[in-house]
């Protein structure tokens, strides 16, 4: 009799851990999800084909899973009372979200936005951050990404990581801001240059540059609403 062939035997492309990691979690089976819980099943049968069963036995209903007690999953050889415990709190857990309401994205989509956003967060701040503001066609945040930390007057950025943030994030406008601990609003020629740089190199990607902003403590510079962008 041949030896039985373990998930680790399988070719990459057929392990939950790798297909989740190339394709993404939509791609796997509700069994293949349930076995990198699991983890590993017995000597009989890989963790796939063990949370087929058990799958098989709730005539595939996750909610019919989730009614399950600690008990009657251990009665499966390869179930001990820690996967039990694991697969019944992601039942859970898929339970509540389910009862959770989507998030709401902030509105972005003007300068008073950006600052009234960002505001709370760089106000006490006695050095110069450069942030990058992803968003959506819609000017809703996807993400915010600091770019750098620096001095009283300036701080290095890198457009590449700028871009390289936004290819990755598959957006199609940005935005950046900045504060001046300074309290002085006037945009520096740093500033200036660094604006431009930008707006040439999201051309390029074909990347909507929304805005520059400039941020004090109460009040804000927009190179958008100047006409300067």
């Amino acid at each position: 009799m041949s030896e039985r062939l373990t998930i680790a035997h399988w070719s990459e492309d057929d392990q939950p851990r790798e297909k989740l990691r190339d394709n993404g979690a939509q791609a796997l089976s509700d069994a293949e999800l349930l076995a990198i819980l699991v983890g590993s099943g017995s000597s009989q049968e890989d963790a796939v084909s063990l949370m087929k069963r058990i799958l098989s036995d709730c005539n595939n209903n996750l909610n019919a899973l989730g009614k399950m007690s600690i008990r009657q999953l251990c009665e499966y050889k390869g179930i001990g009372e820690a996967k039990a415990i694991t697969i019944l709190a992601a039942c859970e857990l898929g339970k509540r979200r389910q009862m959770e309401k989507p998030e709401e994205r902030p509105d972005l989509g003007t300068a008073t936005k950006i600052y009234n956003h960002m505001h709370p967060l760089l106000q006490d701040s006695d050095v110069e951050e450069f942030w990058l503001l992803l968003m959506n066609q819609n000017f809703r945040l996807i993400k915010q990404v600091r770019i750098s930390h620096g001095g009283i007057t300036e701080t290095a950025v890198d457009i590449r990581i700028i871009m390289r943030e936004a290819v990755l994030a598959n957006v199609t406008i940005i935005a950046v801001c900045h504060n001046h601990p300074s309290g002085n609003l006037r945009p520096s020629q740093h500033d200036n240059d660094l604006t431009a740089q930008l707006q040439q190199a999201c051309k390029l990607m074909r990347i909507h540059f929304m805005d520059h902003v400039i941020l004090t403590d109460g009040n804000y510079f927009s190179y958008h609403e100047t006409g300067r962008l």
